[in-house]
């Protein structure tokens, strides 16, 4: 979740936001899939492993779409919230407020409200006992911001530093690359039916 500089785009000063729990569940979900299309090409070859292929795609295509996919991604210019494949954009001057709840919820000057599933969350606060806790250490931990609301004071931040060039318009869109691959994969499925069925 590092800050990056895209020049290529004029964009300057980008900060991403992904919630790490889907990004861990898609990571051990891909050497998962390696593992077992490579047991496959082993035990039963090249052919079969061509034809079970798509469907252990498809499954980490899903698990794709609902963890990695959903970010916040925000620069100097605005904010774009994708949730699964849907995607939207919009100018820091389009904000009316910004909130955190269960996720962070961007309030917009159209009367709408994009709520982002990957990102900043509202964490659970832990528990502290006398008994096994010190004084000290219970006052540390009580003083300590949770991550989120960290997260959404950066966000605050940049919403309030951004300059008037920061007005382009709401755009909602779908993630193409996404839909492209899900189509793909789904022929590459279709055709292993048809090729097994023969």
């Amino acid at each position: 979740m590092a800050d990056a500089q895209d020049t290529s785009r004029g964009r300057r000063n980008v900060r991403t936001y992904r919630a790490s729990t889907g990004t861990v569940t898609f990571v051990v979900a891909v050497i998962a899939a390696a593992y077992v299309l490579g047991d496959a090409a082993v035990r039963a070859g090249w052919q079969s492993t061509v034809l079970l292929a798509p469907w252990v795609l498809l499954v980490l295509w899903g698990l794709y779409a609902i963890g990695p996919a959903s970010i916040i991604r925000m620069d100097d210019a605005g904010v774009r919230v994708q949730n699964m494949l849907r995607r939207t954009d919009f100018g820091w001057k389009r904000l009316r407020d910004v909130d955190l709840r269960w996720q962070v919820v961007f309030a917009l000057d159209d009367g709408t409200e994009v709520t982002s599933f990957g990102g900043p969350a509202r964490a659970r606060s832990r528990r502290v006992t006398a008994s096994v806790v010190g004084d000290a250490e219970r006052s540390a931990a009580s003083a300590r911001v949770p991550a989120g609301y960290r997260e959404l004071t950066e966000i605050r931040d940049r919403w309030e530093s951004a300059g008037d060039a920061a007005a382009a318009p709401i755009r909602r869109s779908w993630d193409a690359p996404a839909l492209l691959a899900l189509a793909v994969i789904a022929a590459w499925a279709v055709v292993a039916v048809l090729v097994v069925q023969r």
